[in-house]
């Protein structure tokens, strides 16, 4: 089963209130923020509902293992460390990628870890069409398929 990232791309203003909700639910709260969902109807379902603010695809072990080691955070604002994922998980970061993706392990291993990832505005921009058209006709919205692991790289 694979493991689809999804950012969010638009702001807070003017959206509808069944959207807004679906997108706490996502614990996509502000701008940039980015989760790890599998690839399941329930989660395809709300990625749909709420896909003209958002962009996603698929995740290699890279991204993966590149947004937990400098994006991820535990709580009183402190960052993920190899010896805290060690402690609490007996794996390093390229192990605990590889299960992730794999489907045996979950966050939910790493005590205190926030379910999602707080990222920067991509280095270069967007692409030229702006963050309201969909990925298809350049713009930054919509399913990116494997393009979304060079986002999360230039957002890093």
């Amino acid at each position: 089963m694979n493991k689809i990232a999804v950012i969010r791309i638009r702001g807070k203003t003017g959206i509808r209130k069944d959207i807004s909700d679906t997108l706490k639910i996502l614990h996509l709260f502000n701008k940039y923020h980015c989760i790890i969902v599998d690839n399941k109807p329930s989660y395809v379902g709300m990625i749909k509902k709420v896909k003209d603010y958002i962009t996603w695809g698929e995740i290699n072990k890279e991204s993966l293992k590149l947004l937990l080691e400098k994006r991820g955070r535990l709580p009183c604002k402190k960052h993920l460390t190899k010896e805290y994922l060690e402690k609490t998980t007996k794996k390093d970061f390229d192990k605990f990628s590889e299960d992730m993706l794999n489907s045996k392990t979950s966050f939910n291993e790493i005590e205190g870890l926030k379910p999602f990832f707080r990222l920067k505005p991509p280095e270069g921009g967007f692409e030229r069409k702006g963050i309201k058209k969909p990925f298809s006709i350049g713009g930054a919205l919509g399913y990116r398929k494997e393009n979304i692991n060079q986002l999360i790289k230039k957002m890093i």
